[in-house]
């Protein structure tokens, strides 16, 4: 079961962007009961087990959307996030992007998808080639995906530099990575995200490694070319502080599965879920007056993703679990609130 309610963001639309606005509400990708399992092996030997990274994702993405996946590491998001770009085959269910299923594209169809959905990886010096200077960078992907001409190669990349507000672009054309900061750097990633136009975004906590006074930047910059795109994005994070600016929706996700699934607003101000409350609990106060209280978070850690806790995966942890249910049960996900699945035997 999904939440079908996406919000659509007012702005000044560019030329283009209103024929796109007419596809609001149809959806872009999606995910039905999604597993991916990997194979545990003995000394090379005959499998010994499997790690359920993802165990039965489902969601629907619409065009022009944003939803965050939120969740501590190990959680099973960067996984669900691989198989988005087709980078993991599934071990059961199915991916489709407007309609076609991803496990049945043809190699040439395969291309054109990965063409379509742009990556903005976490570490941004790690995806920067350290050999390349920046017009090499940006030049290979179009190279690879048939763009020839390089006159139109050049004003792709003078573009995209400037949307990214590294301007003038000549000045960081032959500039290699070592030589820009850290906010220089993501945001030559985003720039070579958006050059092959693409329909989705996936950013693997785009902001993580940067400093706090860039984050705000980077992630204001994401959100100016979404809404002058019609851009669907999936932002993945474990810091439920920046998703509450920038995300329509948000899928909780514990021990490979998502507990709760909502809207913004209400994870922010009535999370239901006890892990998603633990998360908001977690999440840094800038008010001084909370700077000394007392954050109340479940003990232990994470189950194992080999031998995951049967019934609810939370149980081990949980301060409100029900005795005799919720550790042989696996909980469906209800709807106790509109627009808010949640599941928990709580709410029952």
């Amino acid at each position: 079961m999904t939440i079908d309610n996406p919000q659509t963001s007012t702005f000044v639309a560019e030329p283009g962007v209103i024929e796109k606005n007419n596809q609001q509400n149809e959806v872009l990708l999606s995910v039905k009961d999604l597993k991916v399992w990997f194979e545990l092996r003995r000394f090379g030997f005959g499998v010994a087990g499997h790690v359920h990274a993802v165990d039965g994702i489902n969601f629907d993405l619409h065009y022009g959307e944003t939803i965050a996946i939120v969740g501590e590491s190990g959680c099973g998001k960067t996984t669900l996030m691989k198989s988005i770009l087709a980078l993991y085959q599934p071990t059961e269910g199915e991916i489709h992007f407007e309609g076609l299923r991803l496990s049945q594209l043809s190699r040439n169809d395969m291309r054109q998808y990965r063409s379509e959905v742009g990556y903005v990886q976490q570490d941004p010096y790690g995806a920067l080639p350290p050999f390349m200077n920046v017009q090499r960078i940006l030049r290979e992907p179009m190279i690879i995906n048939g763009i020839k001409n390089k006159a139109e190669q050049t004003e792709r990349i003078f573009r995209v530099l400037e949307e990214v507000k590294m301007s003038p672009p000549g000045d960081f054309l032959e500039k290699f990575p070592h030589m820009l900061s850290g906010g220089q750097q993501q945001r030559i990633v985003l720039a070579r995200s958006m050059l092959l136009e693409p329909k989705l975004i996936v950013a693997d906590e785009p902001v993580s490694m940067l400093d706090a006074s860039v984050r705000v930047e980077i992630l204001r910059l994401m959100q100016s070319l979404q809404k002058k795109y019609n851009l669907a994005v999936i932002y993945i994070t474990h810091d439920l502080s920046t998703v509450r600016y920038f995300s329509e929706r948000v899928f909780v996700m514990y021990a490979g599965q998502a507990v709760e699934k909502t809207l913004i607003e209400n994870i922010v101000h009535k999370p239901l879920h006890p892990y998603s409350q633990a998360l908001m609990e977690a999440t840094s106060d800038p008010d001084a007056d909370n700077a000394t209280r007392y954050r109340d978070v479940p003990p232990g850690e994470p189950p194992s993703l080999v031998n995951p806790p049967s019934g609810c995966r939370f149980h081990p942890r949980c301060p409100h679990k029900i005795d005799g249910l919720c550790e042989v049960e696996v909980p469906p996900h209800f709807e106790p609130e509109p627009d808010q699945l949640v599941a928990c035997w709580l709410y029952q």
